[in-house]
């Protein structure tokens, strides 16, 4: 029957820990003792999962519960398929990377590379997050190529840096770069923008709400009611991602670029008053 693993972290590393086998694809089926002697990473020493984790297992473990300070905490969720991972905390670098399917539900604050490369699948992040959500890593051509990421606080730059597919929506404010190189997908910022949003952008489309301050490369092409929006607005209200009312009314400017590079992206400005 589908149950519950839990793992409650007794005391935060001192350095950063590896551990991507907290995983629904690694850890289901197994049992406790099987669990606590799942391989992670301290630094350059191999340790055992159980080192670190209080485990209870209930069930076959298509459900992962983690709870404590992980922020110094790894690669959880890499690569994962199917399952549930659920955090009650604040969590580290790079979780949910290459992931392809699966949810991952964050009950505070993620760092940086959140979701880097993944391909399908959902994380949901209650808190504020890194720099480089959806990213690609240093060297990779491609970031982001299919799933969704909803953050209901800030994050950091870059935020899907080299987006593929997919959806990325913030609720707070974003750092520099935003939807940097971008190749596709959809991005949604809520709040606040940093500098240089969309440069070098490809394809692809950027929403904001506020005020930006655009590269002269983007070209101002109209002022209309997209319908598109609606329904990204529906979808995102199903998955209880709080959209302002005010969204769904008034119109949006739309400019096309990056045409250094030369790009046929957009960026939608909300525009209440036209």
């Amino acid at each position: 029957m589908a149950g519950i693993i839990t793992l409650t972290l007794r005391e935060t590393p001192h350095v950063p820990l590896e551990a991507e086998v907290i995983c629904p694809d690694v850890l289901a089926g197994k049992s406790r003792e099987e669990i606590q002697a799942l391989p992670v990473f301290l630094g350059k020493r191999t340790r055992r999962l159980g080192d670190f984790f209080e485990v209870e297992v209930d069930g076959d473990g298509e459900e992962v519960h983690l709870r404590g300070d992980l922020r110094k905490v790894r690669w959880i969720g890499r690569g994962m398929t199917r399952g549930r991972v659920v955090i009650h905390g604040d969590v580290g670098m790079h979780l949910g990377a290459f992931m392809r399917g699966g949810t991952i539900e964050v009950f505070g604050n993620a760092s940086d590379w959140l979701g880097a490369e993944m391909t399908g699948g959902q994380i949901y992040v209650h808190g504020n997050a890194g720099g480089q959500v959806g990213a690609g890593y240093r060297g990779s051509p491609v970031g982001m190529q299919g799933g969704t990421i909803l953050i209901e606080g800030s994050a950091g730059p870059e935020v899907g840096m080299r987006l593929r597919r997919g959806l990325i929506a913030v609720g707070g404010s974003v750092g520099d770069f935003a939807g940097l190189h971008m190749q596709g997908g959809t991005i949604f910022l809520l709040g606040a923008v940093g500098i240089r949003t969309g440069a070098w952008m490809v394809r692809g489309t950027i929403v904001v709400f506020r005020p930006i301050a655009l590269l002269p490369t983007f070209l101002y092409a109209c002022t209309y009611r997209p319908t598109f929006l609606r329904l990204y607005f529906r979808y995102l209200q199903t998955l209880g991602f709080p959209i302002p009312p005010e969204a769904l009314e008034g119109a949006y400017h739309r400019y096309t670029g990056d045409t250094a590079v030369p790009g046929k992206g957009e960026i939608l400005q909300w525009a209440p008053d036209a």
